[in-house]
């Protein structure tokens, strides 16, 4: 879907939102966060099995090195600010207004590195409706078809043609929980959790592979508000229904 959004309208928008100082946009973990583990441990686990993280991921946008350096001046890069829990990706400093039909903005988007081959905005189904952008669920990565918007930055803005998502939920892990849990790339598992008159069970999540990654879940704002996740009282994986059992 194409946008148009005339920039004189951008620049009076932002002028005074680009003053503001940078908020932080981080993610929130279940009770059930990770501390240091002996080094004969697969990475994550914590005596002897995986140590579950539930985490929030807010809205948060994914740029190219060309449109770092157009949003932020040239020579720009992204200056890491808070390590995330997998190794090697960051929040950035960095923070970008998003601007959706009929003027609707987002300010303070936190930028996520490092940086990618193609610029991606991941909202939650609230944030859409804020900004008029009929985002549709997808996977990380999958964006042909979706909808557009605009980036603004405190040097120039960026028209992305597509690239706006509803971030599908997903578990990161490597092969050693893999193998505890019974599942594969690819695969999708179950995800319970208990809180106090508000628990949930989320269908449909993602399991994304990889030697380098600790065992971590992401949902979004909405799901994370949806069960009260702060407050939970267990959380755990599982199989989706008709496969054979597993820990937790």
């Amino acid at each position: 879907m194409s946008m148009t959004v005339d920039r004189s309208q951008i620049e009076s928008l932002v002028r005074d939102a680009i003053r503001q100082s940078m908020s932080g946009a981080g993610v929130a973990a279940s009770p059930a966060s990770s501390s240091a583990s002996p080094s004969s441990q697969p990475a994550g686990w914590v005596d002897g099995k995986p140590n579950l993280r539930v985490s929030i991921s807010a809205r948060h946008c994914h740029l190219t090195d060309e449109h770092v350096e157009i949003l932020f001046g040239a020579g720009s890069v992204l200056e890491p600010d808070k390590d995330l829990y997998q190794d090697g990706f960051y929040a950035a400093k960095q923070t970008v207004m998003v601007v959706g039909p009929r003027r609707r903005m987002l300010p303070n988007v936190r930028v996520l590195g490092p940086t990618r081959p193609f610029s991606q905005l991941e909202l939650a189904f609230t944030d859409s409706i804020s900004l008029g952008i009929d985002a549709p669920v997808r996977h990380s990565g999958k964006i042909e078809g979706t909808p557009g918007c605009v980036l603004v930055g405190p040097a120039g803005s960026v028209q992305l043609e597509q690239g706006v998502i509803r971030a599908a939920r997903h578990v990161h892990l490597n092969e050693h929980d893999a193998n505890f849990y019974g599942v594969s790339n690819g695969d999708m598992m179950q995800l319970v959790i208990k809180s106090n008159d508000c628990s949930v069970i989320f269908d449909d999540v993602l399991v994304r592979e990889d030697k380098a990654a600790k065992l971590e879940v992401h949902i979004d704002t909405d799901e994370g508000n949806a069960c009260n996740l702060d407050a939970a009282s267990e959380v755990f994986l599982q199989k989706m229904p008709g496969d054979c059992a597993c820990g937790h």
